[in-house]
């Protein structure tokens, strides 16, 4: 592998993690909370999750989408982002948990983990989120399955989400 194609890929990261920071800046700044975002290749389609505050019972409407995405779509004109179509959704109701602070807020809830190494033989949890603590510096998340405890470190999490109640 030459130094061309190592090149790109960096310059790639670099745009992604600069468009990453314009959207999280959008996004809070109008009072909302950046779940994720997706791209598909050469960034055409951009689609943005967003949710309400940790400390708000209130849940995203269409009209909340379309405020956020009439804001991004002027801040990318701004910042001469090219994309062909942005989308701006809720999370939906099996929200996934990415960032540490989201197995804090959903302790409690019922979720499915999948792991990036397995455990044992197992990869695939799901049982109550019963929250993450400190250990040494490292996160654990902590969920009581039907026979027991489980821990994991945060950085073994490769998915997890909501199961919905219905």
């Amino acid at each position: 592998m030459g130094f061309w194609p190592i090149f790109y890929l960096y310059l790639i990261l670099c745009k992604l993690m600069q468009l990453s920071e314009i959207i999280e800046k959008t996004v809070v700044g109008l009072g909302f909370e950046l779940v994720d975002f997706e791209t598909s290749p050469r960034a055409r389609l951009l689609r943005i999750f967003i949710d309400c505050p940790e400390e708000s019972e209130l849940r995203v409407t269409i009209d909340d989408c379309a405020v956020v995405s009439s804001q991004l779509s002027r801040v990318f004109a701004v910042e001469n982002i090219d994309y062909d179509r942005l989308e701006v959704s809720s999370p939906g109701l099996d929200r996934p948990l990415i960032k540490a602070a989201d197995y804090r807020r959903f302790a409690g809830s019922e979720v499915q983990i999948k792991l990036r190494i397995a455990l044992g033989n197992q990869r695939n949890f799901s049982g109550t989120l019963e929250g993450m603590s400190e250990i040494d510096g490292a996160c654990i998340v902590r969920v009581r399955s039907s026979e027991m405890l489980h821990e994991f470190a945060l950085e073994n999490i490769d998915r997890a989400r909501l199961v919905p109640k219905f």
